[in-house]
């Protein structure tokens, strides 16, 4: 259990924001599993400023699923400190998280995600701008830098901390790694050795195993899990059963499958059926991924036009894979 100034987090399992995937469905399901803390889907300050009714729909956060960090991007001061406002003001997160991670393209061209790592002193204005305006704690997640010749994650979360953000997360890769190559968790513990508020590790923990080793490695206050989540959010209770002490069962098949049909039930009461089972037409084939034969099930599954068509392809490679380890009992020694 770590603070992040007077809110308590019970875990130090914490769920990345990932576009498309950490709705509130997907949060319902990460809590249910033991999550200390889940962000959302990262929103546009400019979608905000101007009342875009699809954005206006994701800061929804149910009573129940907390605590919750809405993220906010951008790098315009009036619109951000407006947008920040709003969420502070009208909506029940508990913590208001700026942006400095995301690599893609069309985010950076316009001065915000990863991009903002490179005006530290304008960047810590508009953070302490957005800080002096809003009650609720703010945070950061960030990346090292914009590449390996540029690293400034330390000199620039100091500014930050002075600014008076409450938590840093930092992706321990650069802007221009992408999500290629390995992140680096030394980076992790410097940041860990330097700050006084809590720090969040994140980057390649997709088994039990790499979450023990980054706590080991950095002594970061919190081990934020994105990527490893995608079809697998049982990873959530493996690791909240070790952190109590208990053996945790091996996931069987059967379970991968409910998980699979429990989390499009959870769209669909979200989205409504015709939406949530297009999004699950790509979040389906990561709960069979690296199964036997699942190749030609993944196809079918880009294809469902219904929650029925979902359990129907499910229910049909159920039965093949217990057939099959069927046949296999056959075989000669």
């Amino acid at each position: 259990m770590f603070q992040i100034r007077d809110k308590k987090i019970n875990s130090p399992i914490i769920v990345a924001p990932m576009a498309g995937i950490t709705n509130d469905a997907f949060r319902q399901l990460c809590f249910e599993f033991g999550a200390g803390m889940v962000y959302t889907e990262m929103v546009s300050d400019k979608a905000i400023y101007y009342n875009n009714q699809k954005t206006m729909e994701m800061l929804k956060v149910s009573d129940e699923n907390h605590p919750v960090s809405l993220q906010l991007f951008g790098n315009d001061i009036q619109s951000m400190v407006y947008a920040a406002r709003v969420l502070d003001q009208k909506t029940v997160c508990d913590f208001i998280d700026i942006n400095m991670g995301c690599p893609v393209n069309k985010v950076v061209k316009t001065g915000a995600g990863s991009a903002m790592m490179r005006h530290e002193d304008e960047t810590a204005i508009i953070v302490k701008n957005i800080i002096e305006n809003v009650s609720k704690p703010v945070t950061v997640k960030m990346r090292l830098g914009w590449d390996i010749s540029h690293m400034n994650y330390l000199s620039l979360s100091k500014k930050l901390e002075e600014a008076g953000v409450s938590a840093i997360a930092l992706h321990a890769r650069t802007r221009s790694q992408m999500y290629e190559g390995n992140s680096d968790w030394d980076h992790i513990r410097i940041l860990k050795e330097n700050l006084k508020i809590p720090v969040i590790g994140n980057g390649d923990v997709k088994t039990l195993q790499d979450f023990i080793d980054m706590r080991e490695t950095t002594h970061c206050d919190g081990v934020m899990i994105g990527r490893g989540l995608v079809g697998n959010p049982f990873l959530i209770k493996q690791i909240d059963l070790y952190l109590k002490g208990k053996e945790c069962p091996e996931i069987r098949i059967s379970d991968r499958f409910d998980y699979c049909l429990k989390h499009a039930q959870k769209l669909i009461s979200l989205k409504g059926e015709k939406l949530a089972v297009s999004e699950m037409r790509g979040l389906a084939p990561h709960y069979i991924s690296g199964l036997y034969c699942s190749t030609s099930y993944k196809e079918k599954m880009n294809h469902i036009r219904s929650y029925a068509d979902l359990k129907e392809i499910l229910d049909e490679y159920q039965m093949f894979l217990e057939e099959y380890e069927e046949s296999k009992k056959d075989l000669p020694l």
